[in-house]
């Protein structure tokens, strides 16, 4: 008789983030954990709000991404808000480190998810600043859509 494994599907995102930034490019990385921050990802306790990419010594770390204190650890608990280094080839950084030369862009994180193997996968989306008429506009975008739907059901 085989195990059955009842995985719960993890999917955090950054809501905020479409919101905020036109996304131009789209990536995901792999990342570098301590074993109480990946016990706390598959208890779905972590935050991407106010979490963005920088590069430090040619490698790309996220910032500010709050993955709370795993409850039955020990001294050997993380801190919650401790850079992670992501995990991507060279010339994926090559890449980035190129376009992120441009003004006005940044690197910013949308999902966090545990891929079909188990390991935590973060997407992130190379992007540009939203003016507020542009935020005006996806806000009327979505009240038509959203009236739209409305009057078809």
């Amino acid at each position: 008789m085989g195990k059955d494994k009842i995985l719960k599907t993890i999917e955090i995102k950054n809501r905020r983030a479409s919101f905020e930034y036109t996304f131009i490019d789209t990536f995901t990385a792999g990342m570098v954990l301590m074993g109480t921050e990946i016990k706390c990802i598959r208890q779905g306790k972590a935050n991407l709000t106010d979490s963005y990419c920088l590069f430090f010594q040619g490698e790309l770390f996220v910032r500010n991404m709050h993955i709370s204190k795993y409850d039955e650890g020990t001294h050997f608990n993380h801190d919650p808000l401790r850079d992670r280094k992501l995990l991507l080839s060279k010339r994926e950084l090559g890449k980035l480190q190129k376009e992120l030369k441009n003004v006005g862009l940044t690197i910013i994180p949308t999902r966090l998810f545990i891929s079909d193997n188990g390991y935590a996968k973060l997407n992130f989306a190379l992007a540009k600043g939203k003016k507020s008429f542009d935020k005006r506009d996806d806000i009327k975008e979505k009240d038509v859509k959203r009236e739209m739907d409305r009057s078809l059901s």
